[in-house]
């Protein structure tokens, strides 16, 4: 397999939805705990993305194995089509790159400790893992939202506030809760994009015998909870600045709403992958971008 495969294959543009709740995570121990490690932040970082490209990888390999099998036309539009890559090959990358987030991830259990393992793992592998193994996996039921923004919204930001803070913080209901509603922006743009995806892929999700969200609750609820995950995104931002664990200045994000409400309503009149899809992939980074700014502002300047 060529780099070219591999990059195309892992879908690495996507790793932002992993990067961005790392980094958010690390700003919030940074200015909650006055805690910073370089070092972890890095492997933490490593371990993420890396993660997120054997799941995104396994994900290219399912997909295709499901289609190629039922002889559907649309198997080889597929990057594992397109690039005529052995499926010997495929499976091969997703478990050297899943092997390798395993290791550091292990090393940042060892030298921190097993509540890491709790959280990094359990909170986030193991979701990442199930959702695209096993005979019924996460992605064809009508959980994928959940336990993805389960996964890459608190786990990822949830470990990284951890693996800074470890030795000064502790989780007591109310920590625990801060940072629950702290995780909810991050965790929304996730959601909001597969929920997106499933409503854009809901004749072809029921073809593979993938029956998510949008087929159990129809496209219009769909919607409808497509457009709520957003504001529940904007009142989290509020609720932590109020709470006081984010710095006033994220405020100053409230800012981006005109701009994200326009493109719900593109996608809502109508949905589209080609088109207005890519939408909610421009939400996924006006949202979170200003708040990472802001935040390192407001954690800098004490404001």
């Amino acid at each position: 397999m060529t780099l070219k495969q591999y990059i195309l294959l892992a879908q690495v543009e996507t790793t932002t939805t992993s990067i961005f709740p790392a980094l958010i995570g690390i700003l919030y121990a940074w200015y909650n705990y006055d805690a910073f490690r370089l070092g972890f932040s890095i492997l933490g970082l490593l371990t993420v993305v890396i993660f997120h490209l054997a799941v995104n990888i396994r994900d290219n390999y399912l997909d295709y194995y499901i289609a190629d099998n039922k002889n559907a036309d649309h198997a080889q539009d597929m990057t594992v089509g397109k690039e005529n890559i052995p499926l010997k090959n495929v499976r091969l990358a997703y478990y050297i790159s899943g092997a390798v987030a395993l290791v550091i991830g292990l090393y940042l259990v060892f030298q921190t400790s097993i509540i890491l393992l709790y959280i990094g793992f359990i909170g986030g592998m193991l979701i990442g893992i199930l959702y695209t193994a096993g005979p019924r996996p996460i992605s064809s039921t009508p959980f994928g939202e959940f336990f993805i923004g389960l996964s890459m919204g608190f786990g990822i930001f949830a470990s990284m506030v951890y693996v800074n803070a470890f030795d000064v913080m502790q989780f007591d209901l109310v920590t625990t809760l801060q940072l629950i509603v702290a995780s909810i922006p991050t965790s929304i743009t996730v959601m909001a994009i597969l929920l997106a995806n499933n409503i854009c892929d809901l004749e072809e999700d029921i073809e593979d015998d993938r029956y998510t969200l949008p087929y159990h609750i129809g496209v219009d609820k769909a919607l409808v909870v497509f457009k709520y995950f957003y504001y529940a995104a904007y009142t989290a931002v509020i609720l932590s600045v109020v709470f006081g664990t984010f710095p006033r200045l994220v405020a100053l994000s409230l800012l981006t709403f005109p701009y994200v409400l326009k493109n719900i309503r593109i996608f809502t009149n109508h949905q589209d992958k080609q088109t207005t899809f890519m939408t909610t992939i421009i939400n996924s980074a006006v949202i979170p971008v200003p708040i990472i700014i802001t935040f390192f502002l407001g954690a800098w300047l004490n404001i």
